[in-house]
């Protein structure tokens, strides 16, 4: 299966092509593991994917308000650094200010279906993960990717974390002081 199989182009002249991605949607479907679901959120490992550990490889997400939240880094409110060197002190102020950016949306990390995270030392991944584990889900982990970079935006910093939420349709939260 290719990925023009999955991602059908507007041109209809090819003959079989919704045969084909009928198809390619049920295997799909038939080899997966669902693995629960939270508000209608369905966490999915695929059979034919390595098993993950700390996150899950799909997360299907019902219709809601979509929030993008910017890359977190670890800044206090008032703008200064928090943990010069020490990774674990920045994980903790990274994942806190994510959940501030949440709640200010009417959000908490149980509506979080991804998160992309960014570090300059891929050998911090325990502290990371010791910090993450204190506000994700664990059972039911959002979809994650991990990138190691060479630098981040400003000099000290040493992770950054943007992360995609979809929270329920409901009445907005009030604007606040910085709307």
């Amino acid at each position: 299966m290719t990925s023009s199989d999955l991602h059908p182009s507007s041109d209809s002249s090819q003959p079989g092509q919704a045969a084909r991605l009928a198809l390619a949607i049920s295997l799909l479907v038939s080899t997966t593991s669902v693995l629960g679901t939270t508000d209608h959120t369905r966490f999915i490992n695929p059979a034919n994917l390595p098993a993950p550990t700390g996150y899950t490889q799909v997360v299907e997400a019902p219709a809601g308000r979509t929030l993008y939240l910017s890359g977190q880094i670890a800044l206090d409110k008032q703008g200064h650094l928090v943990g010069a060197n020490d990774f674990s002190a920045q994980a903790e102020q990274v994942f806190a200010n994510l959940k501030t950016a949440l709640e200010a949306a009417g959000a908490s990390f149980d509506q979080v279906v991804k998160l992309t995270i960014y570090v300059t030392d891929m050998s911090q991944l325990k502290a990371l993960r010791a910090a993450r584990d204190k506000y994700i889900n664990l059972k039911h982990p959002p979809a994650s990717t991990l990138v190691e970079v060479r630098q981040l935006a400003r000099d000290g910093l040493l992770l950054e974390i943007d992360a995609i939420a979809v929270a329920p349709l409901q009445e907005r939260p009030p604007p606040s002081q910085n709307d």
